[in-house]
C-alpha cells in the first residue's frame, strides 16, 4: 500500500495526516492496522483522512461498517477527521455525519485546514 503520513504538529497537539492513491480503510482491519500504526509508530491519537481513501461501503450505514470502525476507533480513543463532499449524501448519512460532528471523537469535514482545526482544538 503507498501511504504517506505526514504529522502537523501545533503545541501539545499531533495530528496524523494520511495520504494515498488508493484505499487506505477497506474494511475493519485495515482500519485497525491504520489506527494502530499512527498510534504506534507515530505516536498520534488524532488522524485526518480523505474520504477517497475509504471504500465506497463505508458510507453505505446498511453495511454498519462505519459504525464498527467509528466505534472501535472511539474505544481506543483515536480520533478521525474525514475529509471530503459530503453535500450530496443520503438522508441517513447526512444525519450520521450531523451527528459524528456533535461530538469530539468524529469530524466529516470538507477541507483538510478545518480538519485541522477540529483536531487540534479537541483534547
Amino acid at each position: 500500500m503507498s501511504q504517506t503520513i505526514s504529522i502537523h504538529q501545533r503545541e501539545n497537539s499531533t495530528i496524523a495526516i494520511v495520504e494515498s492513491n488508493e484505499f487506505v480503510i477497506s474494511d475493519l482491519m485495515t482500519a485497525l492496522d491504520l489506527m494502530a500504526d499512527i498510534s504506534y509508530n507515530h505516536n498520534c491519537q488524532k488522524m485526518l483522512v480523505y474520504k477517497e481513501n475509504i471504500c465506497l461501503e463505508f458510507f453505505d450505514l446498511s453495511t454498519c461498517l462505519a459504525g464498527d470502525i467509528l466505534q472501535k476507533y472511539t474505544n481506543y480513543r483515536m480520533k478521525i477527521a474525514i475529509v471530503g463532499d459530503f453535500s450530496t449524501a443520503g438522508k441517513s448519512l447526512a444525519d450520521f455525519i450531523r451527528e459524528c460532528n456533535r461530538g469530539q471523537q468524529v469530524f466529516f469535514v470538507s477541507t483538510s485546514q478545518e480538519a485541522i482545526e477540529r483536531l487540534h482544538e479537541c483534547a
